[in-house]
């Protein structure tokens, strides 16, 4: 394999060139992705009955619960394949690319497993109720249930991809899912097909996520002996120091979404209390809110195999310069983002499901959620760069603070001083705090590794 094939991105590049390369399909992967999980949303509304809609709203924080996985192993390990790529240390980005791979594989079947066994319980904590028990099942059956272990792999399998550069092909493998998933579910949802409702989101989900790990899968065996990334079990090590690395960034981002499903699990909560329709408009609200949000994830998360080369190979200019660019283009974009989405809630609301309770309920939601995403930009920035230097720590604190510290606080009081409205706030609140603290993280950051 011709080392320059892979260092030129890294080295050479100039920085806008550099990152629309990496970023760019990074974004329209999550585009697609939110795109699809709003087809679900969109599909399952056309039924015109909340209760359908309630049960994928209701199911997300299970699903939400996939990113521990996908971000201990895929994180981890692709931040720890970067810096090693950025040293030259090709035989630590294949045994490390193996271990993230099959650990990611057994810990998906075991978590499809224990759901499974424990469906019951696990369904009265996310706030099901009479009304949406069988529902929510028949859509958890599919994505969870069995699904646990193809929505997990091809997540890794794409960060894995994404660490040496090849940000392409992992943009398409996870399109590629999730176009099929656009295409199956109104034969799967709808009265004119299978009219199964929302178990039939699930199953088109289940079926998109298994087609994306067979692309990776077959990408990786074209690709062999050109690509350092290695799934073959023999090179799966359980060494100190490829644990250690990996656990010490993919733990704290790890941590972080599983206080994001305690977040989400106290929001649904709160909000089912108010009824199916209060449920079926967050949910609505919070997957139009998720589109602005996974472009800036997907940004930052784009950039990152470029800050932790450069931060490695000793290049701190390159990286500093890769980090202020980034923010450059995404703040202005977010700015437009946030007016577009104050002034036009309720139209958006309306796009998927015509009921005047629930756009009522949706637009107000939607409000909420949409003052926070200049300042989520900043935080979702800074985590990316904490994560892409290694410092996991730094990215274990601001998880903390942004869930047990400042957000689910936030739901508690801000949901007694405005019942029901002030529970989209929270997460605003908190995102403005952290903003200002990852300010002066990267301040300190840039200080610390100065030229």
């Amino acid at each position: 394999m011709e080392e320059n094939e892979k260092t030129l991105l890294f080295e050479k590049t100039p920085i806008p060139s550099a990152v629309a390369k990496l970023s760019i399909p990074m974004v329209f992967s999550s585009l697609v992705m939110v795109i699809y999980n709003m087809a679900d949303t969109y599909f399952v509304g056309m039924l015109n009955n909340p209760v359908e809609n309630a049960a994928v709203a209701l199911a997300a924080p299970v699903m939400l619960a996939f990113n521990a996985i996908n971000n201990l192993f895929g994180v981890g390990t692709s931040s720890m394949m970067s810096r090693a790529l950025g040293r030259k240390d090709y035989d630590t980005v294949s045994e490390s690319s193996a271990f993230g791979f099959w650990c990611s594989l057994v810990c998906g079947v075991l978590f499809g497993v224990l759901c499974s066994l424990f469906r019951s319980p696990l369904l009265t904590l996310i706030g099901t109720d009479q009304t949406t028990w069988d529902a929510t099942q028949g859509y958890m059956f599919w994505t969870v249930f069995l699904g646990a272990a193809p929505a997990i792999l091809n997540v890794v399998m794409a960060y894995l991809v994404r660490s040496e550069g090849a940000a392409m092909h992992a943009s398409i493998g996870t399109m590629s899912g999730c176009i099929l998933n656009m295409i199956l579910d109104p034969f799967f949802i709808l009265p004119w097909g299978l009219n199964m409702g929302a178990a039939g989101a699930g199953l088109a989900t289940f079926l998109s996520n298994c087609t994306a790990c067979l692309y990776f899968l077959i990408l990786l065996y074209i690709k062999r002996g050109n690509t350092f990334v290695c799934i073959n079990p023999r090179r799966f090590r359980l060494k100190k120091r490829i644990i250690m690395e990996i656990c010490g960034v993919g733990i704290p981002a790890s941590i972080q979404n599983l206080l994001n499903v305690t977040g989400m699990t106290i929001l649904n909560n709160f909000t089912s209390a108010y009824g199916a329709d209060a449920v079926a408009a967050m949910g609505i609200a919070y997957k139009i809110y998720m589109v602005p949000m996974q472009v800036t994830l997907g940004f930052s998360q784009g950039t990152m195999p470029l800050i932790s080369y450069n931060f490695a190979s000793g290049n701190r200019k390159r990286m500093k310069d890769t980090i202020l660019f980034a923010l450059k283009i995404m703040l202005p974009v977010l700015a437009v983002v946030t007016i577009l989405y104050f002034t036009g809630s309720d139209l958006l609301i309306s796009l998927f499901m015509q009921n005047e309770s629930i756009i009522a309920y949706g637009g107000r939601f939607l409000k909420g959620f949409s003052v926070g995403l200049m300042f989520l930009c900043v935080d979702f920035l800074a985590v990316g760069v904490f994560q892409a230097l290694g410092l996991g720590k730094y990215a274990l604190v601001f998880a903390v603070m942004r869930k047990i510290v400042l957000e689910i606080p936030a739901l508690f009081i801000l949901n007694w001083l405005f019942p029901l409205y002030g529970l989209a706030s929270a997460q605003s609140v908190a995102e403005f705090v952290l903003a200002t603290c990852a300010v002066f993280m990267l301040r300190h950051i840039f200080r610390k590794y100065s030229e």
